[in-house]
């Protein structure tokens, strides 16, 4: 896996406005937000994707969700938000670095692409 911006920003080599970080994950504000709420949730480990990910990075998996979780209640999501994974061109992954996409603070529409 090439170095991202993602790998970047964990490195603190450019800045980022964090919001949360363990030892596992970083989230910070999206700079181009698609909703008054737009954070990124993304692992410290470089999975290029989603449809890379391995069976020994299920706990991680999980660790991520658990953080959107987390997040969303620290920020007050409380009338609903969306979590979204871009894997892969098609999808429009921008970055090859897994990440989630925590939207909110506004209705959301269905379907969304």
């Amino acid at each position: 896996m090439t170095d991202t911006i993602f790998g970047k920003i964990i490195r603190r080599e450019i800045p980022a406005d964090i919001v949360y970080e363990d030892d596992l994950t970083l989230a910070f504000k999206d700079v181009s937000p698609q909703a008054p709420t737009h954070i990124l949730v993304i692992p410290k480990k470089p999975i290029p994707r989603l449809s890379e990910a391995s069976p020994e990075d299920a706990a991680l998996m999980g660790h991520l969700l658990m953080t959107v979780k987390k997040i969303a209640e620290q920020v007050k999501l409380s009338n609903g938000y969306r979590v979204v994974i871009n894997n892969g061109v098609d999808a429009r992954q921008s970055v090859d670095h897994l990440h989630l996409h925590i939207l909110g603070d506004r209705t959301m529409n269905w379907p969304p692409g």
